[in-house]
This record gives C-alpha cells, structure tokens and sequence, in this order.
C-alpha cells in the first residue's frame, strides 16, 4: 500500500524572475529627469526599450500559470528610473500576477536612482514587499529590511540592498542594522528547521558583476552567512545566468542569478530566463532542483531549458 508523504516531505515549488524593467516611459516629463534619471532615460531610448520587450513578460507570466509554482520572488529592478507612475504600473501588475501571500518582492537599484516620498513608491508594494507579522501596517518606511515571510518548511528572507549611487555607479549597500537583524533572523530560522533562501538584487559574490555594480558591504554579508548558514541565496542585477557557493556551517549553499525575465537576448547569454526551484526535507537535510525556463523566440513562448546543475 502506499502511502502518502509526511508533510514535512512534501515537494515545495516556487519560481524565481528577476530584473523585468516591465513598466514603461510613457508620458515622462522633462522635469522629471533633471537629475541622474537622465542618463538611465537616455540608456532606455537608446537601447533598453528594444531589449525588455512586454510581450517576453507577457509569456513568463503565462508560462509561471502553466507551471503553478506555490509562490514567486522577484529580486528587484521591475522599473526603469523609479518614477512614482512606474510604481503605480508595476503595482497593477503585480495585482494580475498573484495575491501578495503568494508573491515577495526586494527592491533593485532601479527603484532608487534617486531620493523619493516613500508614499509615492514602496508604499504601492508594501503588501508585496512586507513580512508576515507586518502584513497589517499602513506604513514601513523605516525598518521593513529584512523581511521574512514562512511558506511550509521554506524561510523566504528579503535584504534590500537598493539605495540611490552617484551617475555611472549602480553600487548597492545593506548597512549595519540591516545585517545585525539578518543574523538574528538567520538563528532562529536555522533554529526552526526551515530552509532559508536569501532574497538580494545585488550579487554577494564580488566576481559575479563589475566593480561600479558591487555590493559595498559584500564580505560583510557573506561573513554572516558563513557563521549562521543558509540553505539558498538568490539575486538578480548581472542580467544573466550566475553559479557561485559560500561556504556555511551546513555545507556549500548555493548562489544563483538568473537573466532580465523581459531580455530578448541581443547580447549573448542575456536571454530572458528564470528558475523554478523545488525543495524537499529528507531524512539527512534538503532535496533541491532547479529546473530554468527560456524564451524560446522561434516559439513566442518560454521552454524548459534543462536542470541548474549545482555542482
């Protein structure tokens, strides 16, 4: 006879897309750009609104229905320049997309170009962005990073690593606070058994981007994981496919990029993709798989693209 998995043996899937730059510029306003917008809007008619194409995010989406994950993060830069009326886009979107239960979402660099009213952007997103104890608050300007919402046995863990940088630099930062609450947060999810996977937009690898997209307090981050451990981090920013490991108490965790969900690929390997990760309790620790989907341009739709070989 058999019989039926224990709960805490039951596959949890959940799907990973990152840097879609699906709003648009529409209607932008010169004043609007009298700042270092101008140089992201210059980069976005010279070359962005050809490569993050709607109709590619339209496909993802479609294909995320299809596959049915239990939940989607989405590790940052869904805008452009981090205009208020692109918040309001992408917070409609978002609607469409799935419930905020079944959604998390980390800021990118994008969304901090530069110095904005919170009310007028984060505060669209708050039920997407926010942790399960602060799912009621009207306003988390301060003190909303990191973020922690439990699905099952997975610990999903948002760090916002956005913050406005000078022209030219699209450098991220945690800070201090944000990693003393991370450390906190990593103990006693550790201490719960769940498996933690760490959402960031920018790589905690210093190799994986160029040095005026680091992350400044890199070895800082990666210090914390290598003393509380995590199970899976996962980030975005280098608009391709990334594999790295740090070290932890439990062994190699790995470290995974995944391209622009929106990219139609002019350059080699910035291919529109994004991961479905599968994760299982077994009786010596964690079963995961990744599996990648890709646009697929002859097929106007998104293909398996074989399994995100961790070793």
């Amino acid at each position: 006879m058999n019989r039926s998995p224990r709960a805490e043996e039951k596959e949890y899937l959940f799907a990973h897309i990152s840097d879609p730059h699906l709003s648009t510029l529409d209607g932008v306003r010169r004043h609007e750009l009298l700042n270092k917008r101008l140089l992201g809007y210059l980069s976005w008619r010279s070359h962005r609104r050809e490569e993050h194409r709607t109709e590619v995010l339209a496909a993802l989406v479609h294909d995320l229905k299809l596959c049915q994950p239990q939940h989607t993060v989405i590790t940052g830069d869904l805008t452009h320049l981090g205009l208020p009326g692109e918040f309001l886009e992408v917070a409609r979107w978002l609607a469409d997309l799935g419930p905020p239960e079944q959604v998390t979402v980390i800021p990118g660099n994008h969304e901090t170009y530069i110095r904005t009213p919170w009310e007028e952007t984060f505060a669209h997103w708050l039920p997407y962005l926010a942790s399960d104890t602060q799912q009621h608050a009207s306003s988390l300007r301060d003190g909303l990073f990191p973020t922690l919402r439990v699905r099952e046995h997975i610990a999903f863990i948002g760090l916002s690593s956005a913050r406005p940088s000078a022209p030219l630099l699209a450098v991220g930062s945690l800070g201090k606070a944000q990693l003393q609450a991370l450390n906190r947060i990593l103990a006693e999810t550790r201490e719960r058994r769940l498996f933690r996977v760490l959402l960031i937009h920018h790589p905690p690898l210093a190799e994986t981007v160029r040095w005026r997209k680091r992350l400044t307090d890199s070895r800082a981050l990666r210090a914390t994981l290598e003393r509380q451990g995590v199970e899976l981090v996962l980030h975005g920013h280098a608009h391709r496919e990334t594999r790295g490991w740090i070290e932890t108490p439990g062994g190699r965790a790995p470290v995974i990029g995944v391209p622009s969900a929106s990219a139609i690929g002019h350059k080699p390997g910035r291919l529109a993709r994004y991961n479905l990760c599968r994760v299982r309790r077994t009786e010596s620790g964690w079963d995961l798989g990744i599996e990648a989907r890709a646009w697929s341009p002859e097929l106007d739709s998104f293909v398996s693209a074989g399994k995100v070989s961790m070793v």
